[in-house]
């Protein structure tokens, strides 16, 4: 399965010295100064978190260096310095690798932006032989590439919907049954959007994401708030609870792989805790098949 031109226009190339400097920015600002073991002067503080002269004398480098980083000035800075800024950050690995993406953006990290997301043909019979499973596979964007029958029994029947709605962040933020459909939907939201952050630290010449970008932040006031976080993290497994339009209430734990073959590419599945009503529930949808689907799909989820 090959992915498709969306039918939104193109939009230029998201801005990576930008997006550095702000990334940087907002991770100081969330540190204060006791919580590294510097003085706290209180109100006479200008500024919110660390002094970019704190920051600099934490990391080991001169104020100058630092500032021209921030600046968004990172093409010279060695990895050495950037993990010296991202300790004195603290930042998460998925943080650090973040900020080494914005300030040693790779040509071919820039070429992969471009390449057909495609399904290897096994991964798809894969889905379909998950009885009972649902499970998808996920690439870049958030687009949804590929699913079986279970996911459309719980998600709803993406293959109702045109080839560039297939997307996690415009069915989240764009389509209010799916807000219904997530009891905890904030959460939802901001794992969206720290992997779409992600991808735009991986991928910044990608068109198709700016475009899908500033749809969203036009259309949605909650993906506005929650872009300008500039938040990144990974969230390989969890437990989701959903308000299911046939069976009610869901509580399924998820786990993501990566494919090896392609590493944009991700592997989700859901399943719940065996002899638990969630399981049941499953099985019930199972048993409805294409049944279960066209009432997920219409009118709620469709």
């Amino acid at each position: 399965m090959e992915e498709q031109s969306p039918t939104s226009p193109a939009s230029s190339p998201l801005d990576r010295r930008a997006e550095l400097s702000e990334f940087l920015r907002t991770r100081r600002a969330r540190l204060l100064p006791g919580d590294v073991g510097l003085p706290d002067f209180g109100r006479h503080r200008r500024v919110p978190g660390l002094r970019r002269e704190e920051l600099a004398q934490l990391a080991g480098v001169s104020v100058a260096y630092y500032t021209r980083l921030e600046q968004g000035n990172g093409r010279n800075v060695s990895a050495e310095v950037l993990d010296a800024i991202a300790r004195a950050l603290r930042l998460t690995d998925a943080e650090h690798a973040h900020l080494m993406h914005l300030a040693k953006g790779k040509q071919h990290k820039k070429k992969g932006a471009a390449r057909p997301q495609q399904v290897r043909p096994a991964l798809g019979q894969l889905l379909e032989a998950m009885d009972g499973v649902p499970a998808y596979i996920g690439g870049r964007r958030s687009d949804i590439l590929a699913w079986n029958g279970m996911a459309a029994a719980v998600f709803g029947d993406w293959s109702e919907l045109p080839v560039a709605e297939r997307n996690w962040a415009r069915l989240v933020f764009l389509r209010p049954e799916y807000r219904d459909l997530f009891v905890e939907w904030e959460q939802k939201a901001i794992d969206i959007v720290c992997l779409l952050r992600m991808d735009a630290g991986c991928f910044p010449d990608d068109t198709r994401l700016s475009a899908l970008v500033g749809e969203l932040s036009v259309k949605s006031e909650e993906f506005r708030r929650l872009w300008a976080t500039h938040d990144v993290k990974e969230k390989s497994h969890g437990l989701k609870r959903l308000h299911h339009p046939l069976v009610g209430e869901l509580s399924l734990s998820y786990e993501s792989f990566r494919m090896p073959g392609d590493p944009d590419q991700s592997l989700v599945t859901y399943h719940a805790e065996p002899g638990s009503a969630s399981a049941q529930a499953l099985r019930l949808l199972a048993s409805w098949g294409t049944d279960a689907t066209r009432v997920a799909s219409a009118p709620d989820l469709g």
